[in-house]
C-alpha cells in the first residue's frame, strides 16, 4: 500500500529538489567565477614585462646569443626562454626565468624559418600561439619586441591580424634591417605584402613606440636588404603608432647579418628599451622621428 503525502509535504519536497539543483549549479559556477578573477588579479598586477625577440628567415632561437651575452654584461642577469614553433604547432621549449627577473627575454623562432610572404604569414601565427603559451605561463601584462630582419615583418602581421589590446599591450618595437617592400628600391613599386600591411595599419596599437633601425654600407643597402625597402615602415606606422622613428647605422658591423651585434645597436637597445637604462625614453641622437 502505497503512501500519499499530503499537498504541502509535495510542496516542500519540491522546493528542496530545486534548491539543491540550484546549489549544484552555482558552486561550481562560483569557484570557475573565483579562479578567472584571480587569474585576471594575476595579470593585471603582474611586473613582469619580457623583451620578445623574433629571428629573420634561415634563423633559429640561437640567432640572438651574442646580443643577449652582450645586453646582459656589466652585471645585468636577464633570464632567457627560448622557444621553436613547430609546424605542427607544438613549443619546444628551453630556459626558465629567475625569481624576480622583471624583464626576462624571450626568444621565439620556427621550424618553418624560410622567406617569402606566404610563410611570413604562417610564422605570424605560429607566433601567436607562442605568445598564448608565454601569457599563461608567465602572467604578463606588457612586453616590448625586437624583430630582426624579417622578424619585424612577423611582428607587424603579428600588431594587424592577432594582436589584442584588451589583453596585452606592447610598449615598444624595435625592427632591425627589415624590408617591409622585400628588395623593391623603388617605394612607388609597392609588394603585395606592403601594400595588405598599409591596408591593416589602423589596427596597430595607437599607443606603440617603434624603432625601425636600417643599416647600410654603403647608404643604398645592408649588403642584402634596400634602404628603401626598410624605409617603407614608415608607411605602415607614421601617423598610427604613438612614436615612429628611423635610426640608420654606418660602420663596421652594418651588414645585414651583423646588425643584432652592431654596437651602435646593442647600445640603442640599452637606451630604449631596456628597462634598467630608462623606460622607453622617446627620440635619440641622429634618428628622424617621423611623429
Amino acid at each position: 500500500m502505497h503512501r500519499k503525502f499530503p499537498q504541502n509535504y509535495r510542496w516542500i519536497i519540491g522546493a528542496l529538489l530545486l534548491i539543491a539543483l540550484f546549489l549544484g549549479l552555482a558552486i561550481p559556477g562560483y569557484h570557475w567565477m573565483q579562479q578567472n578573477v584571480k587569474y585576471a588579479r594575476v595579470i593585471h598586477n603582474s611586473r613582469v614585462s619580457p623583451i620578445i625577440f623574433i629571428p629573420g628567415s634561415s634563423a633559429t632561437q640561437d640567432r640572438f646569443d651574442d646580443l643577449i651575452n652582450q645586453l646582459n654584461a656589466n652585471n645585468r642577469n636577464h633570464s632567457l626562454v627560448k622557444i621553436t614553433v613547430h609546424t605542427n604547432g607544438k613549443l619546444q621549449v628551453t630556459g626558465k626565468v629567475s625569481p624576480r627577473d622583471n624583464q626576462p627575454f624571450f626568444v621565439v623562432g620556427f621550424e618553418n624559418n624560410k622567406d617569402g610572404y606566404s610563410n611570413i604569414k604562417k610564422q605570424a601565427a605560429w607566433f601567436d600561439q607562442a605568445m598564448d603559451y608565454l601569457v599563461d605561463r608567465y602572467h604578463f601584462n606588457n612586453f616590448s619586441g625586437i624583430g630582426h630582419s624579417n622578424g619585424g615583418l612577423i611582428y607587424t602581421l603579428y600588431l594587424e591580424k592577432y594582436f589584442d589590446s584588451d589583453d596585452l599591450s606592447m610598449r615598444t618595437l624595435m625592427t632591425i634591417g627589415t624590408p617591409y617592400n622585400f628588395s623593391e628600391k623603388n617605394p612607388a613599386n609597392r609588394t603585395q605584402m606592403l601594400s595588405d600591411f598599409i591596408t591593416d595599419k589602423k589596427k596597430i596599437p595607437t599607443d606603440l613606440t617603434v624603432y625601425s633601425i636600417a643599416g647600410t654600407e654603403d647608404y643604398n643597402d645592408d649588403g642584402i636588404v634596400p634602404f628603401q625597402s626598410v624605409e617603407a615602415g614608415k608607411f605602415i606606422y607614421q601617423d598610427q603608432a604613438k612614436h615612429y622613428t628611423e635610426i640608420t647605422v654606418t660602420g663596421s658591423n652594418s651588414q645585414h647579418s651583423d646588425l643584432p651585434t652592431n654596437q651602435q645597436i646593442v647600445r640603442l637597445i640599452e637606451q630604449y628599451v631596456l628597462d634598467d637604462n630608462g623606460n622607453n625614453r622617446n627620440g635619440t641622437p641622429n634618428a628622424r622621428n617621423r611623429n
